[in-house]
C-alpha cells in the first residue's frame, strides 16, 4: 500500500471569537496547494481514496487535490485526522483498506508528523516536519502488529512549484 500525506495550505488567523475549525486558506495557502495538486497530477496517482480531517482547511485542500486529479468521488472525511490526533487510530484506520490500495491523508501538525514516525520507525520519535503544504509518500505500508513502510520521499510546497 501507498500512503501519501498531505499538510493543509496556509489557513487565515483565527478570527476573534472563531472556530479553530473554520478557518480557510488564504489565497497564498489555495495557490500553494494548487500547485502541489498540479505536480501531482503531473505524477499522475491513481488514489483509491482521499481521506481529509474534518476542519475546513483540510477540507479546502483535498477538494483542490481531487478537482485538479478530476476524483472528488474517492473524498471522505475523517475524524482521527484532526490537529492532536491519535496516529495509531489513523494507522488503525488506514490498516482497514487492502494491500492494493493507494490513500492520499490531509490534515495538521502535529498529527502528520507523528504518524510518518510512527509509520517508519514504530515510535513518533523520528523528528519529521511537515511544512504547510509539504507531501510525504510511504511505500509499503503494512498494519500487522504494529505500522511499517518506507519512507519514499517527503517534499515542500516550493519545491513540487519549482518542479512543475
Amino acid at each position: 500500500m501507498d500512503v501519501f500525506i498531505l499538510r493543509h495550505g496556509k489557513a487565515e488567523d483565527a478570527k476573534p471569537g472563531g472556530r479553530d475549525a473554520d478557518r480557510q486558506l488564504t489565497k497564498k495557502g489555495r495557490d500553494d496547494i494548487l500547485a502541489v495538486a498540479l505536480w501531482l497530477a503531473a505524477e499522475d496517482p491513481e488514489f483509491d481514496l482521499i481521506a481529509a480531517s474534518p476542519l475546513a482547511r483540510a477540507q479546502e485542500t483535498a477538494t483542490i487535490v481531487a478537482d485538479v486529479l478530476e476524483v472528488p468521488e474517492k473524498m471522505a472525511t475523517w475524524k482521527e485526522l484532526v490537529p492532536g490526533g491519535d496516529p495509531d487510530a489513523v494507522c488503525r484506520e488506514i490498516g482497514r483498506y487492502p494491500d492494493n490500495t493507494a490513500i492520499l491523508l490531509v490534515g495538521h501538525e502535529p498529527l502528520l508528523s507523528s504518524l510518518i514516525s510512527r509509520m517508519i520507525s514504530g515510535d513518533a520519535c523520528a523528528g519529521i516536519v511537515m511544512t504547510k503544504g509539504s507531501l510525504a509518500k510511504i511505500r509499503n505500508y503494512s498494519y500487522t502488529e504494529r505500522p511499517s513502510g518506507e519512507l519514499h520521499w517527503l517534499l515542500t510546497a516550493k519545491q513540487m512549484a519549482l518542479r512543475k
